[in-house]
């Protein structure tokens, strides 16, 4: 089955669902925000047409940075119209950091692994699942395209509340799920859902903009260079 028969035969018509007709261009570049969201918006911009009709609704982006810990804010919300980010946690599967240390270490397509997919994804309907509502997705590429029969999809869950960070200093896992905390999904249910776009992938983003790979997140902080007034004086400095 060619995935754009996918896609159209898996979405629920509805009220909820309904998708206007949307301009064929985005806005140009953010006029403002930090060099951390300036790459955001690029890179939204950039899945946005890699996916071209798939989807529906431009409006906003997910993007999930599984190259930081998971103690980090590291699922984003770029509006592009409003020119606006914001930050949630979300948490990564358990078949992608089998030793829980809150590090993403690979990833799977593989049905069964439990595993977080790379790539690009389209939120589909809402449905009542384990954890309650909840949001289908469709993979759009090849290392993701088993997430519609693997049962991934954006659901709440108590580990991926920020009080389990503050309490164990990571996120709990998912089995390869875009697992949110309370408030956090429900803003994810009411800007993510309905055709819009999720692109997961390791950035290893920073605030200035850099992307570094763990190891250089993990490289402690090298001291500047005293001057000569600190060495002979040490003690006042």
């Amino acid at each position: 089955m060619k995935r754009r028969d996918l896609l159209k035969g898996s979405l629920v018509a509805g009220a909820a669902l309904a998708v206007p007709a949307l301009p064929a261009k985005l806005a140009a570049q953010a006029r403002s925000g930090s060099a951390r969201d300036r790459v955001l918006f690029d890179l939204a911009k950039r899945e946005l047409d890699r996916a071209g009709d798939a989807i529906w609704r431009k409006d906003i982006v997910g993007i999930a940075d599984f190259g930081v810990h998971s103690a980090e804010r590291r699922f984003y919300f770029v509006n592009l119209d409003r020119e606006e980010v914001t930050q949630a946690h979300c948490s990564h599967g358990t078949g992608s950091d089998p030793e829980h240390d809150g590090w993403l270490n690979h990833y799977s397509n593989v049905e069964g692994s439990n595993a977080t997919s790379r790539g690009a994804y389209v939120t589909w309907e809402w449905y009542q699942g384990r954890y309650g509502t909840s949001v289908r997705l469709g993979g759009l590429d090849s290392t993701n395209d088993a997430a519609l029969r693997r049962y991934i999809v954006m659901h709440r869950a108590a580990y991926a509340e920020p009080s389990h960070v503050e309490r164990w200093g990571r996120l709990g896992r998912s089995n390869g799920c875009f697992a949110f905390g309370t408030d956090n999904f429900r803003y994810a249910l009411l800007n993510l859902s309905g055709g819009r776009l999720i692109y997961a992938d390791s950035l290893g983003l920073q605030d200035d903009g850099r992307m570094l790979t763990r190891e250089q997140q993990l490289q402690p902080l090298v001291p500047d260079e005293p001057t000569a007034a600190q060495r002979y004086n040490p003690g006042v400095f």
